[in-house]
C-alpha cells in the first residue's frame, strides 16, 4: 500500500540513530520500550545506557535488588514500571531460563508487558507480523485517514488496532512498525507538525479538511484528586529524618521524608495544633517553613507540598515514630521519589 511505503521511505531517510535500533536482542529492545513509555527519547536515552551498563542481560536485571533497580530509575516517574520490569525479569529467569521470549503469546504473559510491547517487542527482535499501536501511531492513522473516533473508547481501540494490521507491511512488520512511530515522534508531532514537507500531505484528510489541530480525538479522563502532603525537616548531627513509603499508595518503596497529610492546604500555626503534628513532635516543637506549597502533578494526583523545618527532641521523635534517621553523606543511596530528590538536591547538602 502506497501508505506504509510512503512511510517506510521516510524513516530510511530521516530516523535517528538509536542504540536499541542496532540490535534484535529481546532484551534490549525491551529496555527500551518500557523506559521510554510516558519518557521522551532526550530523557530516556541516559536511564536506557545506564541500565544497559549495570544490568547486560536479564539474569543481571532479575538478581538485583528492588532498591537498587528504583534508585537507577530515579527521576523517571511511573516507578511501578520499574518494580514491574524487575517482576518480569524473574519470570524470564524462573519460565525460560534467562532466555528472553520473543513471540508475542509469551510477552503478553510478563508483567508490565500490553499489547503495544509485545508487538513492538515480537516485530523488532523477530519481525512476527504484530501491529504496534502507540500514541504516535494512534495520531499518524486518526490524521491521515481523518477519524473522530476517540482514540481511547472501547470502539475506537478496536477500530485502530484492525486498521493498523491491516496497513502492517507482512513481510518487513518490524521496519514498518518503527517506521510509523518514528513518523509520529518526528513529523506529525501532536503540535505544529511539519505539514508543508510531510510526504503524505496529498492524501492527509486532516490536512486537506484543516482539522490538524482537532486530531486525534480523545475522551477525557477523570478529574484529578488534590492532596497536601507536609513534609518535616528533621537534622540531628549530620543526620536526617527519613520515611520508606509502604504499598498501596504511590512511590511504594520509596524515601522520602517524615510526611503528614492534611485534607487542605494549612499554615504552620494550624499544623503545629494538629495532634498528629503533637504526637510526633512534642508539644514544644518548633515549625518553620523552608519551601513550598509547591505543585507535582501525577496521573490523577495533583500534591501540593510544603516541606517544614522541625525544631524537636530527637529521643522524642525517635522513640515516637517508625522513621528513622539516615546520615546526610548516603541520602544518594536512597530512591526517593523526584519531588524530594530536587528539594534535597536545592536545600540540603548530601
Amino acid at each position: 500500500m502506497a501508505f506504509s511505503s510512503e512511510i517506510i521511505g521516510w524513516y530510511q531517510q530521516y530516523k535517528r540513530d538509536l542504540p536499541w535500533r542496532h540490535t534484535r536482542d529481546p532484551y534490549v529492545i525491551w529496555l527500551s520500550e518500557v523506559i521510554l513509555q510516558q519518557t521522551r527519547v532526550e530523557q530516556g536515552l541516559p536511564y536506557f545506557l545506564r541500565f544497559l551498563s549495570h544490568y547486560p542481560d536479564v539474569i543481571a536485571f532479575a538478581n538485583a535488588p528492588e532498591d537498587e533497580i528504583l534508585l537507577h530509575w530515579q527521576g523517571l516517574g511511573y516507578y511501578s514500571r520499574a518494580r514491574n520490569m524487575h517482576k518480569a525479569a524473574q519470570a524470564v529467569v524462573s519460565a525460560y531460563g534467562g532466555v528472553f521470549p520473543t513471540r508475542y503469546d509469551d510477552l503478553i504473559r510478563l508483567q508490565g508487558i500490553g499489547e503495544y510491547t509485545a508487538a513492538a517487542i515480537a516485530s523488532f527482535a523477530a519481525n512476527e507480523a504484530r501491529a504496534v499501536v502507540d500514541g504516535n501511531v494512534f495520531r499518524v492513522l486518526a490524521r491521515y485517514f481523518g477519524i473522530d473516533e476517540p482514540i481511547n473508547s472501547s470502539k475506537g481501540k478496536k477500530l485502530f488496532l484492525k486498521l493498523a494490521d491491516d496497513l502492517l507491511d507482512r513481510t518487513h512488520p518490524g521496519l514498518y512498525n518503527q517506521a510509523v512511530m518514528e513518523f509520529g515522534a518526528m513529523q506529525c508531532k501532536p503540535k505544529n507538525p511539519d505539514c508543508a514537507n510531510c510526504v503524505l500531505r496529498l492524501d492527509c484528510r486532516a490536512f486537506s479538511e484543516e482539522r490538524i489541530s482537532q486530531l486525534p480525538v480523545k475522551l477525557k479522563g477523570k478529574a484529578s484528586r488534590n492532596r497536601y502532603f507536609n513534609y518535616f525537616v528533621v537534622a540531628a548531627e549530620g543526620r536526617l529524618l527519613m520515611n520508606k513509603r509502604g504499598k498501596g499508595d504511590i512511590w511504594e518503596n520509596l524515601y522520602e521524608l517524615p510526611m503528614i497529610e492534611t485534607p487542605c492546604l494549612m499554615g504552620i500555626h494550624e499544623l503545629a495544633g494538629l495532634q498528629e503534628v503533637v504526637e510526633c513532635f512534642g508539644e514544644q516543637a518548633d515549625l518553620r517553613l523552608v519551601a513550598g506549597p509547591v505543585k507535582h502533578v501525577l496521573s490523577h494526583q495533583n500534591l501540593f507540598a510544603q516541606f517544614i523545618a522541625v525544631d524537636a527532641n530527637e529521643g522524642y521523635v525517635s522513640k515516637k515514630m517508625k522513621w528513622n534517621y539516615v546520615f546526610t553523606k548516603d541520602l544518594g543511596t536512597l530512591a526517593k521519589p523526584k519531588l524530594i530528590y530536587s528539594f534535597l538536591k536545592d536545600y540540603m547538602v548530601e
